[in-house]
């Protein structure tokens, strides 16, 4: 058995799946938990706010340091010790809030391992993928993307249960069963063949990609596809909670998980497809898509056109991230790790200016409040449609 999996790919590829669903878990393990935090260690909403900084903060500085030494390091061992810190991270939530002085300094040591092995995961897993021999990379990659939506359903879900059958008292018993996820993957690794994604000598420089026009693109649309799903992913509990009237505690479930479901259809659909689809054009008319979701959710006449926005968002969204990894991965063959953590890196920045950009125009103007924010944001996709559109008719004329 051991022989198989270390020279059958396709366990390789399940090993990633399975590595995005650990980050789906480790990115909503404390979002699930903020009412039990509030109500059990009395940690303040402020403080609750710093968690979430903390976490994707750690995931960007990884993103950049990846860049420099994955490579040095190796595919595994950086992938092994992602799993581990994912590992001590889910264990240390539910262990330190009752052995550090305070409940609050517990879970933020916990939550910057989280975000080490979140952020390793995020840099390793694509181009793990893409060394990977296969057919319809393109396709591979959209499903590879689409754990990551499952992981963060399936997470929310089997947790509400859980929390429900144990009651909120044994709260902390819930992340440290859910890190045996992440011990599973972690000796997986230690078996699965890896691929080079670039042989030594030949990966391009960051310097090098710099000079290259096509890398400033790929940013801009990893930027763009980053803010163009967080800006409307960060309010799908207030859409829940308006569009179903259900409280604040279940809004935070009901709408996460229906927009990550929708996500996810996106990627499935895409990365199941038999027929050619061409990349580029499912972008597009996914851009196109995403524009119209956001106008809906800023001029629905009854508040459950709003949630329904919230959900055509998530569909229209899925392919954009996965999307540009696969442009990315085609026509800067010698990117290699650089190339991937430096678009992570514009990702996970796009993730922070979307929701930032929404909430400040919505504070500039108060009478119109979210809608006015949602609407300013609908130019992270129209920057994104115009880039793909110049990106397609560029390729044509060099063909020409």
């Amino acid at each position: 058995m051991k022989a198989n999996i270390r020279n059958n790919y396709r366990f390789t590829i399940y090993a990633c799946y399975l590595g995005y669903i650990v980050q789906g878990i480790i990115n909503n393990v404390s979002p699930i938990l903020f009412v039990t935090y509030q109500n059990r260690l009395g940690i303040s909403l402020d403080k609750i706010g710093i968690l979430i900084a903390v976490n994707f903060g750690v995931q960007i500085l990884i993103d950049i340091v990846a860049a420099k030494y994955v490579d040095k390091i190796g595919y595994r061992l950086s992938m092994i010790l992602a799993h581990i810190f994912s590992t001590i991270g889910l264990i240390g939530i539910g262990v330190t809030p009752f052995f550090f002085n305070t409940p609050f300094a517990g879970l933020l040591t916990a939550t910057i391992l989280n975000g080490i092995g979140g952020g390793l995961l995020e840099v390793l897993v694509s181009p793990i993928v893409e060394a990977a021999p296969s057919e319809k990379k393109d396709k591979v990659m959209s499903m590879l993307h689409s754990f990551y939506c499952w992981g963060c359903v399936g997470f929310i879900a089997i947790s509400t249960i859980a929390l429900r059958i144990i009651s909120q008292e044994y709260w902390y018993v819930l992340p440290i069963v859910w890190s045996a996820v992440p011990i599973l993957n972690c000796i997986l690794f230690g078996f699965v063949p890896i691929g080079v994604l670039v042989e030594d000598g030949e990966q391009m420089s960051f310097h090098s990609l710099c000079r290259k026009k096509i890398f400033w693109i790929l940013i801009v649309f990893m930027l763009c596809a980053g803010a163009s799903e967080m800006g409307m992913s960060q309010w799908a509990s207030y859409f829940a909670e308006i569009g179903l009237g259900v409280n604040k505690t279940f809004g935070d479930i009901l709408g996460p998980c229906f927009f990550s479901f929708m996500m996810g259809i996106a990627r499935l659909i895409y990365g199941k497809s038999d027929s050619e689809i061409n990349l580029n054009h499912f972008m597009a008319g996914s851009c196109v898509l995403c524009v119209c979701s956001y106008l809906l959710a800023v001029f629905a006449p009854i508040p459950v056109l709003g949630l329904i926005g919230c959900g055509l968002c998530g569909l229209s969204v899925g392919i954009l991230w996965p999307g540009t990894f696969s442009i990315a991965a085609r026509e800067c063959k010698a990117g290699g790790t650089t190339l991937f953590a430096l678009l992570a890196l514009a990702g996970d920045i796009g993730c922070i200016s979307g929701p930032e950009l929404v909430s400040i125009v919505s504070g500039k103007f108060p009478f119109y409040g979210l809608k006015a924010g949602l609407l300013a944001a609908v130019i992270f996709p129209v920057i994104l449609l115009i880039g793909i559109l110049v990106f397609v008719l560029e390729r044509k004329f060099v063909k020409q």
